[in-house]
C-alpha cells in the first residue's frame, strides 16, 4: 500500500497524473522487455516463491496495467523501478534466476533493456542467463 502511495505521490509531483497509458515507444521497450522475461526460459522470484517466465510476464502485466490506470510511465527505466523490481506489498526485492544464476531482477531488467536499445535490438536475441 505505502508503494502505491509513492507511485502516485511520484506521478503527481511530476505531473503525471491521468490514465493516459505508456507512449508508444515506451510501451513498446516494455512489451519488449516482458517478450525477454517470456521467452528466456528463466524463473522469477516474488516473494520467496519462484515463478515460471509465464506467469511472472502475466504478474508484472498486472502491475503495468494498475500503474497505467493511473498515470503515464515516462520510460521503461520507471516501469523497471515502479514494476519489475520489487513487490508492491511486502517490498521485498524481485529475483531473476537463468541456468542457476541468481540476480535482482532490477539488473536482469536492465540488461535487456540496453540489448532492446542497442543498433539491431529488436531483432538480437533477448535473454541472458
Amino acid at each position: 500500500m505505502l508503494r502505491t502511495f509513492i507511485v502516485l505521490w511520484f506521478c503527481l509531483a511530476a505531473g503525471l497524473s491521468g490514465a493516459a497509458p505508456a507512449a508508444a515507444p515506451v510501451r513498446g521497450e516494455i512489451d519488449a522487455l516482458l517478450a525477454a522475461l517470456q521467452s528466456s526460459g528463466c524463473e522469477f522470484q516474488r516473494n520467496g516463491s519462484w515463478h515460471n517466465a509465464a506467469e511472472a510476464k502475466t504478474h508484472l502485466l498486472r502491475k503495468l496495467e494498475y500503474i497505467e490506470k493511473r498515470s503515464t510511465l515516462p520510460s521503461a527505466e520507471k516501469f523497471i523501478e515502479l514494476a519489475a523490481s520489487s513487490s508492491s506489498a511486502s517490498g521485498r526485492a524481485y529475483e531473476v534466476r537463468c541456468n542457476g544464476a541468481v540476480q535482482p531482477s532490477a539488473q536482469w531488467f536492465g540488461k535487456q533493456l540496453q540489448k532492446i536499445r542497442a543498433p539491431g535490438g529488436a531483432d538480437a536475441p533477448s535473454t541472458t542467463r
